[in-house]
């Protein structure tokens, strides 16, 4: 019963009674309306929450329930990719000719209709697989602007790692150049040093705004775990950096996890040519939706040369659209692959399109191979994601765990010698959904090979699950597995 039992023995038999209708009615309206545009594994899930435990499951629905950001963020989206369509007209001129194999454009066009974001040519792309160089090509980028710098990232931090990136803004900032940065409220709100931060900002020239900041007395409120996952910064126009990493150093400024030596490893991509624009397109949105300032000027600027043959195109997502448009994306690129697929993801918790496009095509004999962390740094998540590896291992996909204390949390995927996807976006159910991410898609053998580069670094310090181990570990492990599983539905 939704109320409970101690409280109906206090109440006359007509109180009782309406509490017992009450109950019902709630019920019967949960089997309603709780399915609408939900997954059916997540309706599920919070159904029987709400029915096997009434009361905290209403109130943890009517909490988060609700995964899509307000109706004025949704329409302000939707006017940007109004306006994206129409003005960046200067686009067109250099959108792709590409004349790859047809299912490549196809994928191409999704996202363009999706995203409104144009395939573009003649992009140089630079890898960046560790903190020191990415840090410090973002650092010299910054020293070299003129115009402006625009940085958006789920987390930032002042720390001894960053600190040389954060005084180059300050030091452009005083010389005259428009830096902005953006940083997700949450996500930024709970490493240690949030304060020192935000006082090192203040006291800077910087223009900066936290991102989906929760402050119910000034009527900002949400869903709380609705978060801007994106990792993007633009440099006159002419360069951006993207990819997994956060501003932070690599352990997070965490005691527990220096104690350990656990570290994050990252891919980080150093971008030049008509793509910069295109990320600096979801800069600007996202600027937009948290100061009301438009940035379109910028958006008029085209780089000045074309430094490379890649081809790209940037692929926004996030609950601010209306299509789950990374998940659409990957899924379509599973299915055309032929030969091989190489996925690197650290939370890999997959909805069952997902799961289903990964184990058919190693069923259909594609070669596929998933890259994760031996040891998570999210229980919960971690635990989820394991109770997918023997669907996964039965199939024929290969399984490398990257050694343990590291967390692998790059973000890429390769299909073929034909496409690699690099950015923000994990293969989970949360940044399908929940998470604002951003993607690239980059077209072309030479990229491909150079990611599979990196993707051979991990597995040659990464061993291999085997399914015959796998099925052995204990039952309370796989309990606990399964457990997890059911809660990563809860979207």
């Amino acid at each position: 019963m939704l109320w409970p039992f101690p409280l109906a023995e206090t109440l006359p038999s007509w109180a009782v009674l309406i509490l017992t209708l009450v109950d019902f009615a709630i019920r019967v309206l949960a089997l309603g309306i709780i399915p609408g545009n939900r997954r059916p594994t997540t309706a599920m899930a919070w159904l029987l929450g709400i029915f096997i435990v009434p009361t905290l499951g209403l109130a943890l629905f009517l909490l988060f329930g609700n995964f899509r950001l307000s109706r004025r963020r949704r329409a302000q989206q939707e006017a940007v990719n109004t306006r994206v369509r129409a003005g960046t007209s200067a686009l067109q001129a250099v959108e792709s000719r590409y004349s790859g194999p047809e299912w490549v454009a196809s994928a191409s066009e999704l996202n363009k209709t999706l995203g409104s974001l144009p395939m573009v040519d003649g992009n140089s792309v630079e890898l960046l697989p560790g903190y020191p160089d990415s840090i410090k090509a973002m650092t010299e980028a910054v020293r070299g602007a003129k115009s402006f710098v625009n940085a958006e990232f789920y987390i930032m931090s002042s720390d001894h790692v960053t600190d040389d990136l954060l005084t180059a803004m300050e030091e452009a900032a005083e010389r005259g150049v428009e830096v902005r940065v953006l940083f997700d409220h949450l996500g930024t709100l709970r490493i240690k040093g949030y304060r020192k931060l935000k006082d090192r900002l203040k006291a800077s020239k910087i223009r900066w705004r936290p991102m989906l900041p929760l402050s119910p007395v000034h009527g900002q409120w949400r869903r709380p775990d609705l978060r801007n996952h994106r990792k993007i910064m633009v440099i006159d126009g002419e360069i951006a950096f993207t990819g997994s990493q956060n501003l932070i150093e690599p352990s997070y400024n965490n005691p527990k996890h220096r104690k350990v030596g656990r570290e994050w490893v990252e891919l980080m991509a150093c971008l030049r040519g008509p793509i910069v624009t295109t990320l600096n397109v979801v800069f600007a949105t996202d600027w937009l939706s948290e100061t009301d300032e438009s940035l379109e000027a910028q958006l008029a600027h085209q780089p000045e040369s074309h430094p490379g043959n890649i081809t790209a195109q940037v692929v926004p997502s996030g609950p601010g659209f209306i299509t789950e448009n990374n998940l659409r994306l990957f899924n379509t690129l599973i299915y055309s692959a032929q030969h091989k697929i190489s996925l690197c993801s650290p939370y890999f918790v997959p909805d069952d399109s997902l799961l289903y496009a990964v184990t058919t095509a190693a069923q259909r004999g594609v070669e596929v191979e998933l890259f994760v962390s031996e040891k998570g740094d999210q229980f919960l998540v971690h635990h989820a994601q394991q109770s997918y590896y023997e669907a996964l291992l039965e199939a024929g996909v290969r399984i490398f765990l990257y050694k343990a204390p590291y967390v692998l949390h790059a973000k890429h995927f390769t299909i073929d010698n034909e496409v690699a996807v690099l950015g923000s976006s994990n293969m989970d159910m949360r940044s399908f959904s929940l998470n604002l991410e951003v993607s690239v898609m980059l077209l072309g053998e030479d990229i491909v090979q150079r990611i599979r580069a990196v993707e051979d670094t991990y597995r040659s310090i990464s061993h291999e699950l085997v399914l015959d181990d796998w099925i052995k570990r204990p039952m309370k492990v796989k309990y606990v597995d399964n457990v997890a599983r059911l809660t990563a539905t809860l979207q």
